[in-house]
C-alpha cells in the first residue's frame, strides 16, 4: 500500500486540467504515441468540442515503481457532488491555476472541498510559457489562499510538457499513501459509474478497507441490492481484469446491473457474508435543481423521445424525467437537471446522439408550497400549483453565490445581483484589485440569463460559483399567458410579485412581435389568477372588401363590412393560434 498514490486534479474551467492529465499519461508511458490525442480522458465529442469535462474518469499510471491513480473530476459547478465524491476517494489534490488568469471562483470552492477532506494540496501554476502569464502575481494569490511557501508552488506548461516531471515527483513525495486494512471487512466508495451496452452498468470504486475478489457476493449499502462480482479490475486506458483488489487501490466492478438507479455515486460496497459496520459518510441522492418540460416537435415521436431519455439516463444517473402533458405542446416529459449547463448538454446530446428535435419550455426551479391544512407540496411546474385560496406560503430555494472580479466591474455586478433580489453578504479583496463578492440569491433568478449577463457586463472577467443555501419564504405568484382567452400552460411562470407586472408586459410585447398575424385579432394577455395585468393585440389581416364600392350609398359599404365582421367572428371561434418555437425561447431572453 505504501507504493500507491491516489490523487485528483482540481481547477476552474479551462485552466488546463485535461491537458495536464494528457502529459502525465504520456510521460508515464500509460498511453502510447498511436493512441495519444488531445483530452484523451474525455470520450464524448461534445467534451472535446467545448473543452469541458462532463463525465469524470479514472486511470492508473506506473511511475518509478509507484502506482498513481488519477481520479479526474468535472470542472463545472453543476457537477459539484460528483467532484466531492472523487475528492473523497483521494489522499491528495493537484491544484491547477492558470498563470494568465489567476485564482477563479471554482478554484476556491473546489479547494475548500479538498481541504474539508484533509487532502494534501500541491499548487501548480500552468501556462507559464504564455506571453501574458503573470507568474509572480498569481503565486502571491495562491500563497494568500493556501498559506504555503513560495517554493512549494510548481510551475509548468501542460501544453509543452515542461515541469510535468516535477509534478509527478511531488505527487510521489508529498501525497501520503492510503490508509486502510486489507484484512478488515470490505468497504468501498463508489465515485462514478458508466454504462456499457454489452456489460451493463460498470461502477468505479476505491477500496477503503478489506479486499475484493472476483466472484464475491457484494451488497450496495444504500440501495440494498446484492450482486456477484463477475469481473473486477483496474483502470488503464482500457479496463484490465484482476483476481483481487485490496485496500487503497482503485478499480471497477462489472456485475450485470441493468438500471442506472441501482448504482448511486457515493454508495458503499461491502461483502454480504462479512459486512462492514457502517457505510462511508457523505452519500447524498443526486437532487435536480432546474426543471424544464421537453416535448417532441412531432407528437408521434413521443415514444422515441422516451427511449432516448432512458438511454441517456443510463449514462447520466442525475437526469430525472416523468411524463406530463400540456394543452399547447401535447405529450412530453418534465425533466430535472443539476443546472443550466447540464440542461444544455442533455439537449445537445438528444440532438446529436439520438437525432431528436425537441421543444424545451422555460426552465424553473422546485418550490415548497405549504397549504393551509399543514401539508407541503413540492412544485416543479407552474401548472402543478395548488389553488391560490389553499396556499399558506411558498418557499423558494436560495443559493450562496460567489463572484470574483476586478474592482472596475464592482458597480455593474452589484446592480445586476441586487436587481435579481440578491443580498450582499460580504465583499473582500483577494489580492491586488481582485475582489470576491458573496451574495444570497434566489435560485429561480439565476436559471434564465444571469450567467450570460454577468459575463457581458464584466467583459468575460468575472467568475461565478454557487452552492445551495436552504429555502426561504417568498412572495411568489403564478403568471399565466392567455391567447384569445385560452391559457398557454407552457408559457406560465412563477415569479416574484414585485416583478410580475413588468415581466408580464414585456412578455406580451415580445409575443406580439413573434406571433404570425391571422385573419382575426389575437388578444395576448398576462394574468395573475383572474386579474389581467397586461394586454397586447396582434391585428388581423384584412381584405379590402370595399374595393368594388366606388360610389353610391353608404349602406352598401356598411352591409359588406358587417358581412366581413360576422365572418371574422366565426373564424375566431374555430381558429386556433400556433405558438412558434421562437416564442418559447424568447421568454428566456426577454432583455
Amino acid at each position: 500500500m505504501d507504493k500507491i498514490r491516489n490523487f485528483c486534479i482540481i481547477a476552474h474551467i479551462d485552466h488546463g486540467k485535461s491537458t495536464l492529465a494528457d502529459r502525465m499519461l504520456e510521460l508515464t508511458g500509460t498511453v502510447d504515441v498511436r493512441q495519444m490525442e488531445n483530452q484523451v480522458l474525455d470520450d464524448m465529442e461534445l467534451e472535446k468540442e467545448r473543452g469541458i469535462t462532463i463525465k469524470s474518469h479514472a486511470i492508473q499510471m506506473d511511475y518509478k515503481g509507484y502506482t498513481l491513480n488519477l481520479i479526474d473530476t468535472p470542472g463545472h459547478v453543476d457537477f459539484s457532488y460528483e467532484v466531492s465524491r472523487s475528492i473523497a476517494a483521494c489522499e491528495g489534490a493537484v491544484l491547477v491555476v492558470d498563470a494568465t488568469q489567476g485564482v477563479q471562483a471554482q478554484t476556491i470552492s473546489n479547494l475548500y472541498m479538498a481541504i474539508e477532506h484533509d487532502l494534501e494540496i500541491i499548487p501548480v501554476l500552468n501556462k507559464c510559457d504564455m506571453d501574458n502569464a503573470m507568474p509572480e502575481r498569481v503565486e502571491d494569490e495562491i500563497i494568500d489562499l493556501l498559506g504555503c511557501k513560495r517554493e512549494d508552488i510548481l510551475r509548468c506548461s501542460a501544453k509543452t510538457g515542461e515541469g510535468v516531471m516535477e509534478i509527478l515527483d511531488a505527487i510521489v513525495e508529498r501525497i501520503p499513501a492510503p490508509k486502510g486494512d486489507p484484512n478488515a471487512p470490505l468497504q468501498c466508495l463508489v465515485f462514478d459509474s458508466v454504462f456499457n451496452s454489452f456489460r451493463g452498468i460498470i461502477a468505479y470504486f476505491k477500496v477503503v478497507n478489506g479486499t475484493m475478489h472476483t466472484g464475491d457476493l457484494v451488497r450496495f449499502v444504500n440501495t440494498g441490492k446484492e450482486y456477484d462480482a463477475d469481473e473486477i479490475g483496474i483502470l488503464k486506458l482500457d479496463m484490465s481484469p484482476r483476481k483481487s483488489i485490496s485496500a487503497g487501490n482503485v478499480g471497477y466492478i462489472i456485475s450485470g446491473i441493468k438500471t442506472s438507479t441501482e448504482v448511486k455515486v457515493g454508495d458503499t460496497i461491502t461483502h454480504v457474508a462479512r459486512p462492514c459496520e457502517k457505510a462511508i459518510a457523505g452519500f447524498e441522492e443526486a437532487k435536480p435543481m432546474v426543471f424544464a418540460g421537453v416535448y417532441p416537435i412531432e407528437s408521434e415521436d413521443y415514444e422515441d423521445l422516451r427511449a432516448s431519455l432512458e438511454k441517456l439516463q443510463l449514462n447520466d444517473a442525475s437526469l430525472t424525467f416523468q411524463p406530463e402533458s400540456s394543452m399547447a405542446l401535447g405529450f412530453g416529459f418534465r425533466c430535472g437537471f443539476l443546472g443550466l449547463l447540464h440542461m444544455e448538454i442533455v439537449q445537445e446530446r438528444l440532438d446529436r446522439e439520438f437525432d431528436m428535435d425537441v421543444i424545451t419550455t422555460v426552465p424553473n426551479v422546485s418550490y415548497n408550497v405549504y397549504t393551509k391544512d399543514g401539508g407541503m407540496v413540492e412544485v416543479h411546474n407552474p401548472a402543478g400549483m395548488p389553488d391560490l385560496t389553499e396556499i399558506d406560503r411558498i418557499e423558494e430555494p436560495y443559493i450562496r453565490a460567489s463572484v470574483i472580479t476586478t474592482a472596475d466591474f464592482i458597480g455593474p455586478i452589484m446592480t445586476l445581483c441586487l436587481g435579481k433580489r440578491g443580498e450582499l453578504v460580504k465583499q473582500e479583496y483577494i489580492s491586488g484589485n481582485r475582489m470576491e463578492l458573496l451574495f444570497d440569491m434566489p435560485l429561480g433568478e439565476i436559471v434564465i440569463d444571469f450567467y450570460d449577463k454577468l459575463k457581458s457586463i464584466s467583459k468575460g472577467y468575472a467568475s461565478f460559483d454557487w452552492h445551495m443555501n436552504g429555502f426561504r419564504p417568498s412572495n411568489l405568484v403564478k403568471l399565466d399567458i392567455l391567447l384569445n382567452g385560452e391559457q398557454v400552460d407552457a408559457l406560465s411562470t412563477l415569479t416574484h410579485r414585485d416583478n410580475a407586472v413588468d415581466f408580464g408586459r414585456r412578455m406580451c410585447e415580445k409575443l406580439k412581435e413573434l406571433l404570425p398575424r391571422q385573419q382575426f385579432d389575437i388578444a395576448i394577455q398576462a394574468a395573475i389568477g383572474a386579474k389581467i395585468i397586461a394586454r397586447e393585440t396582434v391585428k388581423q389581416v384584412r381584405k379590402d372588401v370595399l374595393a368594388k364600392c366606388y360610389g353610391g350609398d353608404v349602406s352598401r359599404k356598411r352591409k359588406l363590412l358587417e358581412k366581413q365582421k360576422r365572418g371574422k367572428k366565426r373564424m375566431k371561434q374555430i381558429g386556433n393560434v400556433e405558438v412558434p418555437q421562437k416564442a418559447f425561447l424568447a421568454v428566456l431572453k426577454l432583455d
